[in-house]
């Protein structure tokens, strides 16, 4: 059994190496991998530590973004972390439309954990809107996808007190 940080750092090389080819919508294209870093380092900046948590959070595009499947997680991570993961997935099968609703849908069912995950990606999502916005985005866009972020944390409200406050300051920033 690896040890708490051996299995935080394990899930951030699977992740590097599963987005390795993978870019950000910003203007210059950064790695993707920042995005997933981005949302442990603002779990444990709210003192959560579990490297369960956090190693869901390197992971948590993998399903989603690449070819990775949930037995290939479970395999390497384990059942619980592994679902985490696919909790914070969408359906690719479903429009782009499905998708958003299905998120706001389930954001108050799923388990404790990956609603920290989840927390920390719109956090980090809004925060990049605002600093370095994906291409082309006019500010309707922007605060479109702001208002609907909030429709999905309104859902997991009582989560988890930093999270929510640092989502409300960034929602703050609203275009």
């Amino acid at each position: 059994m690896p040890t708490h940080m051996e299995l935080v750092l394990q899930a951030a090389a699977f992740a590097a190496e599963k987005h390795r080819n993978g870019r950000r919508k910003d203007v210059d294209a950064s790695p993707y991998i920042n995005h997933p870093i981005q949302l442990a380092y603002i779990l444990v900046q709210a003192n959560i530590e579990d490297p369960v948590v956090l190693a869901a959070a390197l992971l948590h595009d993998t399903i989603e973004d690449t070819n990775t499947t949930h037995d290939e997680i479970e395999i390497v991570f384990g059942h619980e972390i592994a679902n985490i993961v696919a909790e914070c997935s969408d359906d690719k099968r479903l429009s782009k439309l499905e998708r958003k609703q299905a998120q706001v849908d389930h954001a108050g069912k799923i388990s404790m954990k990956a609603k920290l995950v989840k927390l920390a990606d719109k956090i980090a999502n809004v925060s990049d809107i605002d600093g370095a916005p994906p291409a082309g985005w006019s500010v309707e866009r922007k605060r479109e996808y702001f208002d609907w972020a909030k429709k999905v944390v309104d859902q997991m409200r009582g989560t988890h007190e930093i999270l929510e406050a640092r989502f409300d300051a960034e929602y703050a920033k609203r275009p």
